[in-house]
C-alpha cells in the first residue's frame, strides 16, 4: 500500500533543506561584507589600524605572556603527571563538604580563580582530555570559573578605575561566581556530579575531534624511562602552552582591530547635524547631547570588543560599565575560550549564556549597593 504522507515528507525535507542552504548564503554574505569593511577600514585608516594593531600586541606581550605563560606550563606538567589531586589536598577539605566534589575538579577551581582568564578553560579542557573529570563537571567548572585574574584585576582594573576600597569590588567579581558556582552545584548538577565518596570510574572517552592534537603518554616501566617520561611531559606543556599563547596573542590583535568600526563610525556621526536638545545621563551624573555621546561612542563599545585594550581606552569615564564588563568578558575572551574548548565537546553558546547571567547578577548587586550603601557607591 502506497504511503499517502510521502509528497508531503518530501515537500517538508525540500523546505527545510532550502532553508538551511539560504541560512548559511546569508551568514557567508554577511561575513563577507564584514571583512570586506574591515579590510577597507585598514587601508583607508592606515595609520589607525597600526595603533590598535601594536596595542592588542603590547598588551598580549607586556602583559599575557608573563601572567600567563608560566601558569600555563606548570598547571600542564601538574596534570600530565597526574599531581593535580596532590596540590588540590590543600583546600579540598575545605571545599568538599559544601560542593560535594572531587580533588581534581577542587584543582580546576582553584587555577580558574587565581590565575584568571583563560586559565580556567585550559584548565578544565586538559583534565578532560585525560579523563581526570567528567563532561559534566568540565560544563560545570566552565559555567563559573573562567574569570579574570585577581592580580590583573587589583594591579590594573582597580588603579585604572581609581577606586578605594576593594573589597566590594573583590565581591563582585569572584565572590558572585563563588555562589553562583556553589548554587549550580545544588540545583542543575546536584544529580550530574557524584561526589568523591560515590565518584564512579571515569569511562574511557572516544577520540577527540578532528584536528585535535594528539600524543602518546610516555612509558614509565623503569628508572630511566620514568626520567625520559619526565621531560616528555614537561616538554609537552611547553610546547602545548607556547601554542595557546599565540593563539590568544592573535584574538588580541584581531578584536583590537575591530575598534576600527565604532573609530570609523565616531568620524561619521560627526558630520551629522545632532540637535543641541538631545542629551543623555551619563554615568558619574555628566550629561552628554547626542554629538557628545556620538563622540564617546568608541569608548563605550571598544571594553566589548577586547576587555584589556578596551578599559585602557575608557580608563574610569565610565567606572560602573566597566565593573559590569568584567565578568562578560568581552568578544575575544569568548573567542579565546573557543580555542581552548573547540577541540571538546563542551558547548561555547553554554559559557555565553551563564557569563550573561553573572553579569546581570552583577548589575544586581551594584543596584543593590547603590539603594543600601549609597554614600559608599563605587567610592
Amino acid at each position: 500500500m502506497q504511503d499517502k504522507t510521502y509528497p508531503y515528507k518530501t515537500y517538508t525535507y525540500r523546505t527545510s533543506y532550502q532553508k538551511a542552504v539560504h541560512h548559511q548564503t546569508l551568514l557567508k554574505a554577511l561575513y563577507t561584507a564584514f571583512f570586506l569593511l574591515l579590510t577597507a577600514l585598514i587601508l583607508t585608516n592606515s595609520q589607525e589600524s597600526l595603533l590598535f594593531a601594536l596595542n592588542g600586541l603590547n598588551l598580549w606581550f607586556e602583559k599575557m605572556i608573563p601572567s600567563l605563560l608560566p601558569f600555563m606550563i606548570l598547571s600542564g606538567i601538574m596534570v600530565r603527571m597526574h599531581l593535580t589531586e596532590s596540590f588540590a589536598s590543600l583546600l579540598h577539605p575545605l571545599l568538599a563538604p559544601f560542593w560535594k566534589i572531587r580533588k581534581n575538579v577542587t584543582y580546576a577551581i582553584i587555577m580558574g580563580f587565581l590565575c584568571g582568564f583563560p586559565m580556567g578553560a585550559r584548565v578544565v579542557c586538559d583534565l578532560l582530555k585525560r579523563d581526570m573529570i567528567t563532561e559534566n563537571e568540565a560544563e560545570f567548572l566552565l559555567s563559573f570559573c573562567n574569570n579574570i585574574g585577581p592580580v590583573y584585576f587589583c594591579s590594573f582594573v582597580i588603579p585604572l578605575l581609581h577606586r578605594r576600597l576593594l573589597l566590594p569590588y573583590l565581591f563582585g567579581m569572584y565572590g558572585l561566581p563563588f555562589l553562583y558556582g556553589l548554587f549550580l552545584r545544588h540545583t542543575a548538577y546536584s544529580h550530574k556530579i557524584s561526589p568523591e565518596a560515590h565518584a564512579p570510574k571515569i569511562p574511557k572517552r572516544r577520540a577527540p575531534k578532528t584536528g585535535a592534537p594528539t600524543r602518546k603518554e610516555p612509558k614509565t616501566t623503569d628508572r630511566g624511562e620514568s626520567r625520559v617520561a619526565i621531560l616528555e611531559q614537561i616538554d609537552d606543556a611547553i610546547l602545548s602552552g607556547i601554542q595557546s599563547i599565540l593563539m590568544l596573542g592573535g584574538y588580541m590583535i584581531l578584536f583590537n582591530l575591530f575598534n576600527l568600526i565604532p573609530y570609523a563610525l565616531k568620524t561619521w556621526f560627526r558630520r551629522l547635524p545632532w540637535p543641541s536638545e538631545f542629551s543623555f545621563p551619563l554615568f558619574k551624573g555628566a550629561i552628554l547631547n547626542a554629538g557628545q555621546l556620538a563622540e564617546k561612542m568608541p569608548l563605550f563599545i571598544a571594553p566589548v570588543l577586547e576587555i584589556t585594550g578596551g578599559l585602557g581606552m575608557l580608563k574610569d569615564s565610565a567606572p560602573l560599565l566597566a565593573l559590569l564588563l568584567l565578568p562578560f568578558g568581552g568578544l575575544s575572551c569568548i573567542a579565546q575560550t573557543y580555542s581552548m574548548i573547540k577541540h571538546t565537546d563542551l558547548s561555547i553558546s553554554h559559557y555565553v549564556c551563564h557569563k550573561l547571567i553573572l553579569t546581570g547578577l552583577t548589575l544586581l548587586y551594584y543596584i543593590c549597593w547603590a539603594v543600601f550603601f549609597p554614600q559608599t557607591f563605587l567610592k
